[in-house]
């Protein structure tokens, strides 16, 4: 964290005790390195370290043991949005944890660093590993990379995270952004249908 009796503070870090950033603080900093994409589309491939998938999945952990009020998902949205875009009936959640709730590539750095934590808040358990894989579906190897740094993708816990995020995205495209994913989310939908 980049912080000063006077200055801005920045939660765009892998502290965990210092995420998320409290509530009604301005998140402002200079990232001494690059985003890993600069579109939160992954564009080509990823070689990250052993160690930088340990030390997300350990950050996201902590994260998603923060105790807050904060809602990034709500389950109205998810009742109406996932039979919609989906075409199943929104999954039950199984566990609310705490999530970024936007966890894309170009909101990640290496060294690790999260960054744009303004949506954060509760979300169904594997939310922040869904939104990862949604955004990695141009890169099957970072995908299946993704799937396997997160093995609540695939497994029950995570179902509802999963057609939540696939539905939000389907969403969009509906809307007219990210045509570039309509394919793979597509078929990840006809995936989720077939559990």
């Amino acid at each position: 964290m980049t912080s000063t009796d006077t200055g801005p503070r920045c939660w765009g870090c892998t502290k965990p005790s210092v995420m998320p950033p409290p509530t009604g603080r301005s998140c402002r900093c200079a990232l001494d390195q690059p985003v890993l994409s600069d579109d939160p589309i992954l564009q080509h491939d990823l070689q990250l370290p052993d160690s930088w998938w340990a030390e997300l999945a350990g950050t996201l952990e902590k994260v998603a043991a923060v105790d807050t009020d904060r809602v990034a998902v709500r389950q109205q949205y998810m009742d109406r949005a996932i039979p919609e875009f989906v075409g199943i009936p929104a999954p039950a959640v199984t566990c609310w944890t705490t999530a970024h709730a936007d966890l894309h590539w170009a909101n990640l750095a290496a060294p690790l660093r999260l960054l744009d934590w303004e949506g954060w808040g509760q979300a169904p358990e594997g939310f922040d590993a869904a939104t990862l894989y949604a955004y990695s579906l141009l890169q099957p190897d970072t995908a299946a990379r993704v799937r396997d740094a997160f093995p609540v993708l695939g497994s029950p816990a995570g179902f509802a995270a999963e057609a939540t995020v696939c539905a939000q995205l389907l969403q969009t495209v509906a809307r007219g952004d990210n045509p570039v994913l309509e394919d793979q989310l597509r078929n990840w939908s006809g995936e989720l249908r077939h559990r």
